[in-house]
């Protein structure tokens, strides 16, 4: 039975990374709810991947994101943490990388950085890293390909099969305790195969996902993304997070509805596509649909985050209910 979350509210834990989760807790961060940001730590590109390569740390800029997503967005401190200098030797560099990067150095360990981070930022919720450990991302296209690293794996044209990490990683175990707490568990929305199955390929937070008392749910993309999901339909995305975690999710959330022709016409142009919803295939792997207009408008073709904000408490109060708190 639940015992509830901060204040008897019910738990949301969402796993991603990049800029989808962080469009999520945008999204949610002001309702009742306790939420928990499970966040990838293979990225190996741009300042996180500098700072991965010249300092040893884990790379900061998804967590970053994460931080000032659920941090209040007209605070001095969420703008300074997003702050990016363009010149000189820091060039490229966020500010809150750098705040991160120097206080896992000062207390010893990047868990407490994001830890003492939180603090500093006031944020609602809590964000942890998936894992401690440093690791390298590896994919097999479906040409048969092998591609290593998360910048060169999104940079790559054709689709992929399946991603592994490289050594094999243990959870942290307050990523651990999330999932198996919360009445929502949430994968996605973000790129399938650099931050949404790097997750599942821990195997500790597969097998947690897979046990999980409470709903899990996948957020499907609204577009397909190139070199990652080239011609895959909603079914052909969730098909290869049950291969990595047989079991692990209940539902699917779809977009269903019109998207801006002209940001479409630029998204094409860019070999991206709609992501295409086949109900009844869907139904046949078992998993309850939930679709809704979920696109924000506009050119730039992503969910909006307060209609997905709004679908997401309708699952979790469902969630939540057929989980009732312990008197």
């Amino acid at each position: 039975m639940s015992t509830g979350g901060a204040a008897g509210l019910p738990r949301i834990a969402a796993l991603g990374g990049g800029t989808g989760l962080a469009s999520l807790l945008r999204g949610i961060k002001h309702a009742p709810v306790d939420i928990t940001a499970i966040v990838t730590v293979t990225d190996d590109g741009g300042s996180s991947g500098r700072l991965r390569r010249e300092l040893g740390v884990l790379p900061p800029g998804d967590i970053r994101n994460c931080l000032v997503a659920l941090a209040d967005d007209e605070s001095l401190l969420s703008r300074l943490f997003q702050h990016r200098f363009a010149e000189g030797d820091l060039s490229g560099h966020s500010f809150g990388n750098l705040f991160l990067a120097a206080l896992t150095e000062v207390s010893g360990g990047f868990d407490l950085a994001v830890q003492e981070s939180s603090r500093v930022l006031k944020i609602r919720g809590r964000v942890l890293p998936s894992t401690l450990e440093q690791i390298r991302l590896w994919a097999e296209r479906a040409d048969g390909d092998v591609v290593s690293g998360e910048t060169r794996i999104a940079a790559g044209a054709g689709a992929c099969r399946r991603v592994w990490l490289e050594p094999e990683p243990a959870a942290h175990a307050p990523a651990l305790d999330a999932i198996r707490e919360a009445d929502l568990v949430l994968l996605g929305p973000g790129s399938l195969f650099t931050s949404v199955l790097p997750h599942v390929a821990v195997p500790e937070v597969a097998e947690a996902l897979t046990a999980a008392r409470g709903r899990r749910a996948y957020v499907c993309n609204v577009m397909t993304q190139p070199g990652e999901t080239d011609g895959f339909d909603a079914a052909d995305h969730l098909e290869r997070v049950l291969d990595a975690a047989p079991g692990g999710v209940d539902t699917i959330v779809v977009h269903e509805g019109p998207l801006d022709p002209e940001g479409a016409a630029d998204y094409a142009a860019q070999g991206q596509e709609p992501v295409r919803t086949d109900r009844d295939r869907l139904r046949g792997l078992g998993i309850q649909v939930v679709a809704g207009d979920l696109a924000e408008p506009g050119r730039v073709v992503r969910h909006s985050p307060a209609a997905l904000a709004t679908v997401l408490m309708d699952l979790v109060r469902e969630a939540a209910g057929a989980h009732p708190a312990t008197p």
